[in-house]
């Protein structure tokens, strides 16, 4: 009998899966089960945009695209992120298109980290990053945050983190799973301690769009000196709700997008063509869809917060993003139990904070990017399932 553990990769062969997916698997394998454990919107993608992807299937334009993606989709891209953000990047080489927000992490980290280099993550913080890095033969740092700072990260955390050998840090902002934002000045004092200490940047934006604020979101590029030392992740799949077209981009230095593109070359080839099509008609046209899905996204955001927190579980509020991350300590449960207890008694799924790194222990992970109806009724369970503990 072949020992198959002797001989698989044993750096990926110790990578936990994900812990996002678990409850969605049980979810669907249960009946009367409301999940609010995704994080994919409930929103069709937008007429307009589908129409654009099946008129590029009518008229037979089903072959590869350049490596890098259509020129007129990273044109449209530039100008997004121009008109959006204020800053500049060229279509030509500076501009990354590929498969989903999740490809643009791990090329920007295989192209970046030699083996035994230290990448700084913020946690709690998406689940892609530490498996990612260690994949690279990276040494993944965790600086943990917490509700007492808003689940944002200090210039002071930074500093004390950084070694000889850290390479890069990974921004996680809008963030999922908390909704923190972070404001220009706070990333402008992260932005001082990268400029001294000569780090490169990889700024997951892919929330970029849903931040709640009358300030909006700050493009970490677009501070001073840092768009020559960050690449910045984005996508379709959230602000857009083309989750399933599996399209995204990375925006950056000529330099570390050509060696992103060298392994997307070899990897994948190129980004879904009927996908790129659609999301030119996204770009050009789809700001006001954005914006409409933002308003639904906040109310949304106040009904869950507020439901929360007058039934007992302290939720710190969230600005960005569409995830609510309440503490559940006053359960006496760890975030594990009170996920499978509200699964299996009340058919509510919820992801574990814990999920999202061990400083996430005593809170859970809750998706609003549902209807207000799945809310309302998911909120009574659990308000039922908190008074029979």
């Amino acid at each position: 009998m072949i020992e198959y553990d002797k001989l698989v990769n044993s750096t990926v062969r110790q990578i936990k899966p994900s812990g996002i997916r678990r409850f969605f698997d049980i979810a669907h394998e249960m009946e009367d089960v409301i999940s609010l454990s995704v994080g994919e919107p409930d929103f069709h993608t937008p007429w307009h945009i589908r129409e654009a992807g099946i008129e590029s299937l009518e008229k037979g334009r089903t072959r590869y695209t350049p490596n890098r993606g259509f020129i007129q989709l990273r044109q449209e891209v530039a100008r997004f992120f121009s008109r959006h953000y204020g800053v500049e990047y060229h279509p030509e080489n500076q501009v990354l298109v590929t498969v989903g927000g999740s490809e643009a992490i791990d090329l920007c980290v295989r192209s970046l980290v030699n083996p035994g280099e230290q990448v700084l993550i913020p946690q709690p913080s998406f689940v892609c990053y530490v498996p990612i890095v260690q994949m690279a033969g990276g040494q993944p740092v965790i600086i943990e945050t917490g509700p007492e700072n808003g689940f944002k990260l200090t210039a002071a955390q930074l500093e004390a983190k950084i070694t000889e050998k850290t390479k890069l840090l990974i921004l996680p902002f809008p963030n999922n799973p908390t909704g923190a934002v972070m404001s220009r000045q706070e990333l402008g004092e992260i932005a001082q301690v990268v400029k001294r200490r000569n780090l490169l940047v990889l700024s997951d934006e892919i929330y970029a769009a849903l931040t709640y604020s009358q300030a909006g979101h700050t493009a970490f590029s677009a501070l001073p000196g840092m768009a020559e030392r960050t690449v910045v992740v984005n996508g379709f799949s959230k602000a857009h709700s083309m989750t399933g077209w599996r399209l995204g981009y990375a925006l950056g230095p000529k330099e570390i997008i050509s060696l992103m593109t060298k392994l997307h070359q070899f990897a994948i080839m190129s980004a879904p063509t009927t996908s790129q099509y659609a999301a030119i008609e996204a770009l050009k046209n789809g700001d006001e869809d954005i914006a409409y899905m933002r308003g639904q996204y906040d109310m949304r955001r106040r009904l869950i917060v507020d439901g929360l927190n007058q039934m007992g579980l302290r939720c710190f509020q969230p600005e960005g993003a569409f995830y609510a991350f309440p503490s559940i300590k006053s359960t006496g449960l760890t975030s594990e139990e009170f996920c499978e207890k509200l699964i299996y008694s009340k058919r509510v799924a919820v992801v574990p904070g814990d999920a999202f790194g061990a400083c996430g222990q005593g809170f859970v992970r809750i998706s609003y990017c549902y209807s207000t109806k799945h809310i309302t009724e998911a909120l009574e369970r659990i308000q039922r399932f908190l008074q029979e503990l």
